[in-house]
């Protein structure tokens, strides 16, 4: 029981964590901010390994669509997550913390699994941003995944190293 509990908490911390992350945000034109939540959730994943850190983002999710204003620029609410212009990388924010979170031991393996993550994460953004904006696969991903790509990447990257000087890759195995 003391396992589950510290993990509840743990979860808790870092659900926090990805809240307050979502509202460093810089505005862009498509209506998808610059955020440091992908730094967090990439960091819960690194932190908590894949059980955790997705009910951790589950967590974040539900109660952002209940309407606590959780999501970047203090929104949410079930529009946002359901058709909202973010909504598909809301939830990728699930892929990208199960994939950091796997349990491979070798990091740069890991670092790989968290890109891998990112990678869904903005497939699943830009499929959704094309269609509730009825534009194409091309002018969505040059809207709202390009401008964001490399900053996601080193986010997940980031967010490796920052764990393990952390100790939490130890901790995790």
């Amino acid at each position: 029981m003391k396992g589950v509990s510290r993990g509840m908490i743990r979860a808790g911390v870092f659900c926090a964590l990805i809240a307050v992350c979502s509202q460093v945000a810089l505005p862009l034109p498509a209506g998808i901010p610059i955020t440091l939540q992908t730094l967090a959730v990439a960091l819960c994943g690194y932190s908590l390994g894949w059980k955790w850190a997705s009910a951790a983002v589950a967590v974040y999710l539900l109660l952002g669509g209940i309407g606590l204003p959780l999501y970047s620029g203090f929104a949410g609410g079930f529009g946002w997550l359901f058709g909202g212009p973010t909504a598909g990388f809301l939830w990728g924010f699930l892929v990208v913390a199960a994939c950091c979170g796997l349990p491979l031991k070798n990091r740069p393996l890991s670092v790989l699994a968290g890109i891998g993550g990112m990678l869904a994460c903005h497939l699943l953004g830009v499929v959704w941003y094309g269609q509730i904006t009825a534009q194409g696969l091309w002018p969505s991903f040059l809207a709202v995944s390009m401008p964001y790509l490399l900053k996601d990447v080193l986010c997940v990257a980031f967010a490796a190293w920052l764990a393990n000087k952390l100790g939490f890759f130890k901790k995790r195995y």
